[in-house]
């Protein structure tokens, strides 16, 4: 016995030291692996709220003119890969990226199934989950300790937050990226002396509150404080301020909420932020799909295509991953009458990029016409397991909720082992 578990000690030490992974291994040498070395320090995930349109955007199918209605698929940067034609500035740089198209989720409702993308579980009365962001907040830690490691930028509301996860974890909201942070600055009214007076009553408050009751959520509530006392008194603000970019630049990423937060995003993981989510709505296309198209997916294409050229120049897309993903997709079917798609978890896409994905790279395929998966079927979870694996947390680590329940980062699901170099 005890020959046994020194084999199966020795193995994992070697898996973990010269692997770079984690490892269970079973009574023969079957090793699993449920982390690596962390290919990426940062993401930026970028949200696509209302349910995008697959078939029009990622997963065109030009051999069907009745799903395709006024789509033309065009030819990509990367060999063999067409996207539609409503993104040609994407298009050119379809070769840092990797597309998955074979993505499906089991909840069609937008509430239901946004709470799945961003918690890899399902909604419950009982329970609220931790975010992905939250998730890397807490497991990965700051790498500057004075900024937020977790930032939502064009949120509303029913943000999707910490969770079970203690308050510090959730993401900041930013609901417009050019006004940055509000309401951060002491009033010019109140001098230097008073405003220190009045930081250190507060302190001593907090401090008599905290010994007083020192739950865990209360110390939480503290270490909140604190963090923004730090912030307000930080160089590091700056990061925040877009009128420091060239118009040029602003101009580039699109002069709107969508590509102003894409160029946030490019700010906040420079001063070494985690995770940035930055939401776009307004795709719930039941009426008119392609009027709304051609506004909406040029937005996109401006923000996208700008984001990837200008991390991939400046040498911080290799450590930044960057995840464009929906709640679900929309209907192949052109609605008669109203011009629209309806909504379809079935079979979607997702796209990749950087923090050690492939580029130019194709995993899964639906049918002939986009509507359910012929290849290598991705549970939407994944999406979550993959940024996991990416960034070094194992997707097989338990935490426990107050409550004792035990959860993991995906809830069970593998990471697209494919799309990763």
């Amino acid at each position: 016995m005890n020959e046994t578990l020194s084999r199966r000690a020795f193995a994992q030490h070697l898996a973990k030291a010269y692997l770079g992974i984690n490892a269970i291994v079973y009574g023969s040498d079957l090793i699993a692996k449920t982390t690596r070395i962390p290919t990426a320090r940062h993401v930026i995930f970028l949200n696509m709220s209302g349910g995008m349109t697959h078939i029009d955007t990622f997963d065109p199918k030009p051999e069907n003119s009745d799903v395709m209605g006024e789509t033309k698929a065009i030819s990509t940067s990367a060999d063999g890969i067409q996207i539609g034609h409503w993104l040609p500035n994407t298009a050119k740089k379809m070769h840092l990226a990797s597309l998955v198209r074979s993505v499906n989720s089991n909840q069609g409702a937008h509430d239901q199934a946004n709470y799945l993308l961003h918690t890899s579980y399902q909604k419950r009365g009982t329970i609220i989950h931790p975010s992905m962001g939250s998730w890397v907040s807490k497991l990965c830690g700051k790498l500057n300790y004075t900024l937020p490691d977790n930032v939502k930028i064009n949120g509303g509301s029913g943000i999707i937050g910490a969770g079970y996860f203690e308050s510090k974890h959730g993401p900041l909201p930013l609901g417009n990226p050019n006004a940055g942070i509000q309401n951060i600055k002491k009033s010019g009214y109140v001098e230097e002396s008073m405003y220190s007076r009045r930081l250190e009553a507060s302190r001593l408050f907090n401090k008599d509150f905290s010994n007083s009751f020192p739950q865990k959520q209360v110390r939480a509530y503290s270490d909140l404080y604190d963090d923004a006392i730090s912030l307000m008194k930080s160089e590091d603000l700056d990061a925040f301020d877009l009128s420091k970019e060239p118009d040029s630049l602003r101009d580039l990423y699109g002069q709107n909420n969508f590509g102003q937060g894409c160029l946030l995003a490019r700010r906040l993981i420079e001063n070494k932020v985690r995770f940035v989510e930055v939401a776009y709505g307004g795709w719930d296309m039941h009426n008119d799909v392609f009027g709304n198209l051609e506004d909406k997916a040029k937005v996109l294409d401006d923000g996208l295509s700008s984001l990837l050229g200008d991390l991939n120049s400046k040498g911080l897309l290799s450590d930044t991953m960057i995840v464009l993903a929906s709640e679900f997709g929309r209907t192949p079917e052109i609605k008669a009458g109203r011009v629209g798609r309806d909504h379809h978890p079935s079979s979607f896409s997702v796209l990749f990029a950087g923090g050690g994905v492939k580029g130019g790279y194709v995993h899964g395929k639906s049918d002939e016409r986009a509507h359910y998966v012929e290849e290598d079927g991705v549970d939407i979870e994944s999406i979550n397991a993959t940024i996991a694996y990416a960034m070094g947390l194992s997707i097989e680590k338990i935490t426990y909720s107050p409550s004792g329940r035990p959860f993991k980062v995906s809830n069970g699901k593998p990471p697209i082992f494919n799309i990763l170099s």
